[in-house]
């Protein structure tokens, strides 16, 4: 019977830094790229070796610039890879070449080990255990499979008594620390009683899948698991089968098939080379692949990111025609939202999304705001401020062509694009405004003769009273404005990417492609 760890499931708040490490640094091979498959805007990253054989696999979901979690009971705290036995003092003397931070080496159960931190402070366990890959990989110290997990829990009799239905059995215990073992692999079960309960976040495990034998053991354990609270059915994820459960003191458990694997929509040889998305969202798949974050493999030419004073994220176009179209999002958005909508704008002109740093009970905003209509004002002031800071450093940082630069908002991205323009007259000199609003209260009034503004607005849009002030005080400072009014609501429809199709290829920097 198949047992042991069919793969391992972490969180990353920098996809490039993930690859770096897991790909560069571990010499793992990345072996699938997708769009999750409980939320398609959501990068998911499988690597593992040469063949992504089940046993071998780590995966990250991709939140990018995310909170921290916390370590905590209820939770797999720890990965552990096993490395031929002899390949310790290289992988000391490649941790010291990368100025990574070792911990060892220790020995523990009767076999060396060496512990880091991969870029998210996510706990790696490299062990000297000379079990051969199922598909060996290039790098001759690189890890062959995984040896195991830890699971940080409050009450461990239950913990053990649950994972043993996976095919595990008691083994050794040292001090805390009780290991179970399959055939294959351990998991380490470690009493964190008194300890403080995980929260989920970057840099901390979601979940371990443990493998099954085929679609019958699956449901055989579904019927088993019948009555635990938090089960549930059985998904197809398209490489595997597989169902969801809690044990009891709270760390998700994952049973997964080994078939139909990695290979279903790849030939072994291109493996992770496609970006592929979920079949229930292939109508949204042209959209995805725009918002989902890029990253390069080892050995690829990559663009280095600013420290600037926004969360920002590029989208590069196969064929760049050497425009940028910074992009603002609207309340609850994020930078990756108005990509789509920027590249039917234009195909070839590189995307550069943004973030806003306020938040409102949890969602991103630009600014403070005390109620739906009345916003704060000095933070305004600051939020601009710091934004013109943004672009003149995104300006040089990145080498953007400034003759190219055009800008993009949406409601509270609009509106903080609308006061950027009339607080600094010139630093914003091309704007597409979608459904904004006048935000200042005293608005100056400036020389903004050299920039274009496409002001969009909604006849039903219940914000609208507020737009003819804006377009007022724009034109109080000699822009250059096309202002519309659209049979639309606040939402956005067809026609503002018609309208800013046309408005932009009209541009005067633009005219001479």
């Amino acid at each position: 019977m198949i047992t042991g760890i069919h793969h391992v499931t972490g969180i990353t708040a920098n996809v490039q830094a993930n690859i770096d490490f897991y790909a560069g640094f571990l010499g793992l091979r990345l072996v699938k790229r997708t769009g999750g498959y409980e939320d398609a805007e959501q990068l998911h990253l499988f690597y593992g070796d040469a063949a992504g054989s089940p046993g071998s696999l780590v995966s990250f979901l991709v939140w990018e610039s995310a909170g921290r979690g916390r370590v905590g009971h209820g939770q797999v705290a720890e990965i552990g890879f096993a490395v031929p036995t002899a390949s310790i003092g290289d992988w000391i003397t490649r941790a010291m070449d990368t100025r990574l931070q070792i911990e060892g080496p220790k020995h523990e159960f009767g076999e060396t080990v060496l512990r880091l931190k991969d870029p998210d402070n996510l706990t790696i366990k490299l062990v000297g255990a000379d079990r051969p890959a199922v598909a060996a990989l290039p790098d001759p110290i690189a890890p062959t499979k995984l040896h195991s997990v830890a699971i940080l829990s409050e009450e461990p009799d239950k913990t053990v008594r649950f994972l043993t239905r996976f095919g595990y059995r008691d083994g050794p215990a040292e001090g805390v620390i009780r290991r179970l073992v399959s055939d294959r692999d351990v998991v380490d079960v470690r009493d964190a009683a008194g300890f403080v309960p995980s929260i989920p976040g970057a840099g901390i495990l979601d979940h371990v899948a443990f493998r099954a034998p085929d679609a019958d053991a699956l449901r055989r354990m579904l019927l088993d698991l019948k009555g635990i609270e938090g089960i549930t059915n059985v998904h197809d994820r398209k490489y595997f089968l597989s169902l969801y459960v809690r044990e009891p003191t709270g760390t998700l458990i994952e049973y997964a098939t080994d078939a139909p694997g990695v290979t279903v929509d790849e030939p072994l040889r291109d493996l992770g080379r496609t970006l592929f998305v979920p079949e229930q969202d292939a109508d949204r798949a042209h959209d995805l692949k725009v918002m989902l974050p890029q990253f390069a493999l080892p050995g690829e030419e990559r663009f280095p990111m600013r420290d600037l004073p926004f969360i920002h994220r590029f989208h590069r176009p196969d064929d760049p025609d050497g425009s940028t179209i910074i992009l603002l999002h609207g309340t609850g958005g994020n930078e990756s939202d108005l990509m789509p909508l920027a590249r039917r704008i234009n195909p070839r002109a590189t995307l550069l999304g943004v973030r806003g740093r306020s938040t409102e009970e949890g969602t991103n905003r630009w600014f403070r705001r005390f109620d739906a209509v009345t916003y704060d004002q000095e933070d305004i002031q600051a939020e601009a401020d710091a934004f013109v800071a943004f672009i003149d450093g995104a300006v040089s940082g990145y080498g953007l062509d400034v003759d190219r630069l055009s800008f993009l908002g949406y409601s509270n991205g609009a509106n903080l694009l609308g006061a950027v323009l009339q607080l600094h007259p010139g630093e914003v000199r091309q704007a597409m405004l979608l459904r904004s609003v006048q935000a200042l209260e005293e608005p100056p009034v400036g020389d903004a003769t050299k920039t274009r503004v496409l002001m969009l607005n909604g006849a039903d849009d219940p914000f609208g009273k507020m737009a003819p002030a804006l377009e007022q005080a724009l034109r109080n400072s000699d822009v250059s404005l096309d202002s519309r009014i659209l049979s639309a609501g606040h939402e956005l429809t067809d026609e503002d990417i018609t309208l800013g199709q046309s408005w932009l290829a009209h541009a005067p920097s633009f005219a001479s492609d």
